[in-house]
């Protein structure tokens, strides 16, 4: 009976101890993957001066493209429709009635929340972020075994600095462009580009490495890159791509479960009725930052602990 008492013992002493060692474990794990956003805050501070700045993204922001009502029948259908379905027909899906009023619907939203100038040839380059010879026109004289160009239709000033600034086709019209957007993400979003939530989706459909910035008046979308390694030289340069106020956000919805770890859904939602569903692959410290950030703006959030 001594003998059995002894194994009990012993057999106790190594659960206690392997107890022990998955508990420093995880605290040494836990440690591991503290974060501080202070040398983002440091690169960002200067460009939104006169604001308190409370947050800024370790990582990119995008489109959630798990989250689609009705996912099922996209999938069954969607691969015989893209084929046959003219893109005039998804403006009467979208409820579109005159696409050229729409494109310049489409354009006020990104003027009012951007600031951007829409200028254009180098001026629209330069604020996209692309190299010079991007934003004028280079003639090439074609070879005879070369097929002559599609034509180039024609813009307004500032359509072609809005097509230059998100990289769309100057081959085909830019209503049915943004409206293949919309008919793609519309189960992300609130299906229309001439919204808050729209002018957003573009800017996320455009560019990569885009964390959000909070301070205390605005919602800031940052052209940034991720954090190089330790020991190298951080040369980021920082720029904004898009803001807009903090009043304008009526809701912010957050949420994860036992399976998101590293993922922070959010669906935001805008004074205009429009609503963008975004997903943010972070840590769980710097989700705990942003949701701090954002305290004052209703919405349903997730507990952290």
């Amino acid at each position: 009976m001594t003998g059995a008492w002894g194994r009990l013992g012993r057999l106790g002493d190594a659960v206690r101890d392997g107890a022990r060692v998955a508990r420093d474990r995880a605290r040494a794990l836990r440690d591991e993957f503290r974060t501080s956003d202070e040398p983002e805050r440091a690169l960002v501070a200067p460009l939104v001066t006169g604001q308190e700045l409370r947050y800024v993204g370790l990582a990119p922001v995008r489109a959630h493209e798990t989250h689609r009502a009705g996912s099922q029948f996209v999938d069954h259908v969607g691969t015989e429709v893209a084929d046959a379905l003219d893109p005039r027909a998804l403006f009467g899906l979208l409820n579109i009635v005159n696409p050229v009023v729409w494109v310049e619907a489409v354009l006020t939203p990104v003027r009012i929340v951007a600031g951007v100038l829409l200028l254009p040839g180098k001026a629209a380059a330069l604020a996209a972020g692309l190299p010079e010879a991007a934003g004028r026109d280079v003639d090439v004289e074609p070879t005879p075994a070369v097929p002559q160009p599609r034509p180039v239709l024609p813009l307004t000033a500032e359509q072609e600095a809005f097509r230059a600034l998100f990289r769309l086709s100057r081959h085909r019209p830019l209503a049915d462009q943004l409206v293949e957007i919309a008919y793609r993400r519309r189960y992300a979003f609130s299906g229309d580009l001439a919204t808050l939530a729209g002018s957003l989706l573009l800017f996320l459909e455009r560019y990569t490495g885009t964390p959000l910035a909070v301070t205390d008046t605005h919602l800031h979308l940052l052209r940034m890159g991720r954090r190089p390694d330790e020991g190298r030289p951080d040369r980021r340069e920082p720029r904004l791509l898009w803001s807009v106020e903090r009043r304008r956000i009526t809701r912010i919805d957050c949420d994860h479960g036992s399976a998101r770890l590293m993922q922070f859904p959010a669906t935001l939602h805008f004074d205009d009725g429009s609503w963008i569903r975004i997903v943010n692959p972070a840590t769980r410290d710097d989700q705990a930052r942003f949701l701090a950030a954002v305290r004052e703006i209703p919405g349903d959030r997730p507990t952290l602990d």
